[in-house]
């Protein structure tokens, strides 16, 4: 192996800004399909017009768009730390993650709450949504009791986790790259390997398949329901986040890693019907291939969400290598969209869950009418407000940032 060169500032890499964007904003959609799903899923509302596309679309989007935000925010961590050092980027973290974390929960929870509580009411033919809004705040009552879970902001908490067990691994490993100065160089070697070989993909897949295996359920599991640790989400979402910090050392390696090609592209679909397939059995322990079908769904399923992600960076790269001001403002405002959205998406789905129109056409209004109203708080409230600089940090131009990594909230 040859040896990469030291890690150095990079510019600005306009279509991963859209990438992130994409994945949170694909997060918002994915809430609001969830009431149109045929199968009742303890959501605050089933939809009177439901559809098994739906499902399809559900088992796809949750298989990848939360791995490649973890991606992105090691890569963008790794920059920041390498750009500002330690005690920035402490601080950072604290502000940008911790803030809306803790001050976010107290905010959404009560609103979160309100909507399950409105749409009980509704199947009642009881619907009041003042009255639910406050039933909603007089759950705050209940604390401490389930204090900081309970909401679409767990994304935060593990962020917080991982970032912090990543900087442990790191004063560890420089204790041994004292020791062993070819340490370093070597991990380099490693993470560019993965970047570029055909052998890459069944190696992650592999390694994460055995954090798979871990899961309450087939598939990823949601870590909403305590602050207790759930180790293999963190294996998982820990692993694509070193692994994007491994790339921010050497930038090239992540544009090489994403890479569309026709056999990614045949995997990624092999993947998705297997795993649809097999999903079925989930709720059958006693089928007689069983433990065969979990085996087979697990490792379908790591495929899935590796071949996703790889395809999804390398489409980015084709279509949004250019700054567009327009993908810009949506990199900006992505992340108070997906803090604010949950709210909106459940009220609007209670709204609409008994109104006679085809469920694509609902979906569509809850997404956009979602998207369009935190757009237009981010414009009002935040944009030019001391609160974008708490989200995102102090805007720069185009000019002035790119001789080096824009971090942002990741």
């Amino acid at each position: 192996m040859t040896t990469p060169p030291p890690a150095l500032p990079v510019p600005r890499l306009d279509y991963l800004d859209a990438t992130r964007a994409f994945a949170l904003l694909l997060g918002v959609v994915f809430h609001a399909s969830l009431s149109f799903s045929p199968i009742y899923l303890g959501w605050a509302v089933q939809d009177v017009s439901t559809s098994p596309a739906v499902l399809i679309f559900m088992h796809v989007s949750h298989s990848f768009r939360m791995e490649l935000f973890f991606l992105l925010a090691g890569f963008f961590s790794q920059g920041l730390l390498a750009r500002k050092g330690m005690a920035e980027f402490l601080r950072s973290r604290v502000v940008r993650i911790g803030g809306p974390f803790f001050v976010g929960w107290f905010l959404l929870r009560p609103l979160l709450f309100s909507g399950w509580i409105i749409g009980a009411a509704s199947l009642r033919g009881d619907y009041d949504f003042w009255a639910g809004i406050r039933a909603g705040f007089a759950t705050l009552q209940k604390l401490p009791a389930d204090l900081l879970v309970g909401t679409h902001l767990w994304f935060l908490y593990y962020l917080l986790l991982i970032t912090g067990l990543v900087q442990v691994v790191r004063l560890v490993a420089q204790k041994a790259i004292s020791v062993h100065p070819r340490l370093l160089p070597r991990v380099d070697c490693g993470v560019a390997w993965l970047a570029r070989s055909a052998w890459a993909l069944p190696v992650l897949v592999l390694s994460t398949a055995g954090a798979l295996w871990g899961m309450n359920y087939w598939g990823m599991d949601t870590p909403d329901k305590t602050l207790w640790p759930h180790w293999p989400v963190i294996a998982v979402y820990g692993g694509f986040f070193g692994l994007g910090w491994g790339f921010a050392r050497q930038p090239d390696a992540i544009t090489t890693f994403g890479r569309v090609t026709v056999p990614r592209v045949i995997l990624a679909i092999a993947s998705t019907v297997l795993t649809l397939k097999l999903s079925a059995i989930q709720g059958d322990p006693g089928h007689p291939h069983f433990l065969a079908a979990r085996v087979a769904f697990t490792f379908g399923y790591a495929t899935l969400m590796w071949t996703l992600v790889v395809l999804t960076l390398g489409i980015f790269k084709k279509f949004c290598a250019r700054p567009r001001p327009v993908i810009r403002y949506l990199a900006d405002s992505s992340y108070w969209m997906y803090l604010i959205h949950l709210p909106v998406v459940v009220w609007l789905q209670v709204a609409m869950a008994e109104v006679p129109v085809p469920w694509y056409l609902k979906l569509t209004f809850v997404s956009v009418t979602t998207i369009g109203l935190a757009l237009l708080s981010y414009a009002l409230f935040v944009r030019s407000t001391s609160l974008s600089v708490l989200l995102n940090g102090r805007r720069k131009s185009h000019a002035a940032d790119v001789s080096q990594v824009d971090v942002r909230s990741a």
